[in-house]
């Protein structure tokens, strides 16, 4: 009996431990950097979330507009109200692949290019762009860099804050994920 319990205990922990293909985060941060000739503004969220199928290389962001946060109340007003208009496209999302065939089932650090679908304001671009996944254990780290520019996703900037917003923003991603149980 003892060693039966053993065998049940071994193929469960075979099961949930290895060959996960799924991995997911939650709380993954994602931050905005705009520079313009009279200010500059930063935002940041840790709502996020994240899966990555590791055999497909399918990858998938959302986040809730509404939780980024600035120094200043007014700005994140602005931000949902006037610019991204949260109230009417409350999520940005992201859908792609990752381009590289690489093994993110082996302990490294990989340099990868995505290549998907953002969508802002309601309005899709294709984006495709660099960054690194660190794999250790069953836990993924994934880190990235990259423009948006807001005319792309039909964000207006009134001609009275032109010198005051960036025509595009530095986007930072950084997520951790761990294996989803089968």
């Amino acid at each position: 009996m003892k060693y039966v319990l053993l065998l049940a205990l071994g193929l469960l922990l075979h099961q949930t431990g290895f060959g996960q293909d799924i991995y997911t985060a939650k709380g993954a941060g994602i931050s905005f950097f705009s520079s313009a000739p009279l200010e500059d503004i930063e935002a940041k969220t840790n709502k996020a979330v994240s899966a990555i199928n590791i055999k497909t290389k399918v990858i998938y962001f959302k986040v809730p507009i509404t939780s980024f946060e600035f120094e200043e109340r007014l700005m994140q007003q602005h931000f949902n109200s006037t610019y991204l208009e949260s109230d009417k496209y409350p999520d940005a999302e992201f859908k792609g692949k990752i381009l590289e065939d690489v093994d993110l089932s082996v302990a490294g650090t990989y340099n990868v290019t995505v290549e998907g679908t953002l969508n802002l304001h309601g309005v899709d671009k294709t984006y495709r762009e660099k960054g690194t996944i660190s794999v250790s254990g069953n836990t993924l780290q994934l880190n990235a860099k990259f423009n948006v520019k807001l005319a792309d996703h039909k964000v207006k900037i009134p001609t009275i804050v032109v010198k005051n917003i960036a025509e595009q923003v530095a986007v930072t991603v950084n997520a951790t994920y761990t294996a989803t149980a089968k």
